[in-house]
């Protein structure tokens, strides 16, 4: 073990000491479904359980401790963050001004609103976090205070490090494999530092927001050109400089990619199978289970979930998103000759499971055919291609648009 790892791991402990005068170590549990299914030791590190739902509470009380005589703490975040920020001050009687972006889901920005109280103003700024962020380091140039990047900062990583010293206290050892969600990179490279070589660890993003691939192809810490916001929680259009530096050399096969639409199916599956709400971004680690499959078969392995503050208004979308990628849910743009009994035509040719969700008919004059934007439901996936051959076979067309982006955003 190097001299640096042997202090990170001091302070990690440290750092988790510190943990116990505000809040209980979460739990970590043995998960009995998601074993069975995957032939494997399966535990959930559950971050989702902490005081504000997440684990930003721990880099927020460790930097913050650090700071004993500051007065003014100022942060940029998508959300979570803020929210470990607003506790905290309000824990250590500090003020506290958090900028959050505009697209921030509103039930973030109302909890962090009530764990800060009067210690706390929260500034709506910027559509995607790293204007956030810009705007609040310019605010805190301006006006004084301590900036308290959600990431970027040496205390944070090692707050965030406190889940690796749970982890192994109560697992009573090191797992084979530990998964963690990758957003700017602080709780990812904590504990992974902490761990060393004793742990397979590896990474997961979101594909809308994948900046530890695009930096560790690169060699270095890169903007992407575009950031899905959906994940709202790994969001991130660029890794931290300090987390890069601690992941550098990881291999590229250990980061994993994951398309929104698959993280909205595990976020579905561990509400109705476990009871479990998970958000976005601490959905991933679980998902990714299913891309490792064959690699930790008969093997100990912990899945960080990282946060659960999920805004419910957000569940039709999820759900949406969850059917379309499972392919039992598909959308496409029918030519209906407009005429007496063509509608009637189609609905014989579908299938005893089809069941129609959507149905827009714009009736054009002057025209022999009218468009129909239409979403289909089945109840299995196989289905679809029984139905588009009826379809062919009755020589009537659609497009398929389920997949189309660009059409998805304006009709679906």
């Amino acid at each position: 073990m190097s001299d640096f790892q042997t202090r990170f791991k001091d302070a990690a402990r440290a750092a988790e000491a510190a943990m116990r005068e505000v809040f209980p170590a979460t739990p970590l549990q043995r998960n009995v479904h998601l074993s069975e299914r995957f032939e494997a030791d399966i535990y959930l590190k559950r971050e989702d359980l902490s005081p504000v739902r997440s684990y930003k509470i721990r880099g927020a009380l460790n930097a913050m401790r650090k700071q004993p005589d500051q007065e003014l703490f100022v942060c940029a975040s998508a959300g979570n963050h803020a929210q470990g920020v607003a506790f905290m001050c309000k824990h250590m009687n500090k003020r506290g001004v958090i900028f959050m972006p505009v697209t921030t889901p509103q039930q973030k920005i109302q909890k962090t609103r009530m764990f800060g109280g009067d210690n706390i103003e929260v500034h709506l700024t910027g559509d995607y976090f790293d204007d956030t962020l810009a705007a609040a380091q310019a605010w805190c140039a301006r006006e004084g205070g301590h900036f308290l990047s959600p990431f970027d900062d040496s205390d944070v990583i090692e707050g965030q490090a406190s889940i690796a010293v749970e982890i192994e206290e109560q697992f009573g050892g090191t797992p084979d494999h530990v998964i963690l969600p990758v957003g700017g990179g602080g709780m990812s490279s904590g504990v992974a530092t902490f761990f060393g070589d004793a742990v397979h660890c590896l990474f997961v993003e979101p594909n809308g927001g994948a900046c530890l691939r695009a930096a560790i192809a690169a060699g270095h810490p890169v903007a992407l050109d575009k950031v899905d916001t959906f994940v709202d929680g790994a969001a991130v259009g660029t890794i931290g400089a300090q987390p890069f530096d601690l992941l550098k050399h990881i291999p590229l096969p250990d980061v994993i990619t994951i398309s929104e639409d698959r993280i909205c199916s595990t976020i579905i599956e561990m509400l109705n199978v476990e009871g479990i709400v998970l958000e976005p971004a601490g959905a991933l680690a679980v998902e990714a289970l299913n891309d490792v499959r064959s690699w930790i078969r008969g093997k100990s392995v912990v899945c960080v979930t990282s946060g659960g503050n999920f805004d419910f208004e957000r569940l039709p979308e999820v759900k949406e998103r969850a059917l379309r990628y499972s392919g039992i849910k598909k959308y496409f743009l029918l030519r209906l000759p407009q005429r007496p009994g063509a509608l009637k035509e189609f609905l014989n040719i579908l299938g005893p499971e089809d069941d129609i969700a959507r149905f827009e008919y714009l009736k054009k004059s002057a025209r022999n055919f009218g468009s129909v934007l239409i979403g289909i439901e089945t109840k299995r996936p196989e289905n679809f291609a029984a139905l588009f051959s009826r379809l062919d076979a009755a020589g009537m067309t659609y497009t398929d648009i389920t997949n189309d982006e660009t059409l998805a955003q304006f009709l679906i």
